[in-house]
């Protein structure tokens, strides 16, 4: 496995909660910080959260109080709890490494907030 797989997406209502879960490659995962990035429609990839290999975490601004960052090493996992969804969370959620590695991108998984 080469590319992160990204799951858990959905359509959510204002207020409601998803949690994504990521695979990711093995050798990146126990090497590095990870990180879930966003991408809207018309809009640059963006950082979300961060997880060093230690479990120390940072988030954006807009996202703080509101999403946590984990990760399970024995899965390899990183996951993204997401609660009180805003409309503006939609998005298409990406897992990779922080910095970014270009090859590790997966297809990402569709997150869409509306009533």
């Amino acid at each position: 496995q080469v590319q992160s797989v990204e799951s858990g997406g959905g359509l959510v209502q204002p207020g409601g909660s998803l949690r994504l879960s990521c695979a990711a490659p093995g050798n990146i995962y126990r090497t590095n910080t990870m990180a879930w990035y966003r991408q809207a429609p018309g809009k640059q990839r963006e950082l979300v959260a961060s997880i060093t290999r230690g479990g120390s975490t940072n988030y954006a601004d807009s996202v703080k109080g509101r999403f946590t960052i984990s990760r399970d090493n024995a899965q390899n996992t990183v996951i993204l709890q997401m609660n009180s969804l805003k409309p503006e969370d939609t998005a298409v959620y990406y897992c990779n490494a922080l910095p970014r590695i270009r090859d590790v991108w997966g297809q990402g998984t569709q997150v869409t907030v509306s009533s």
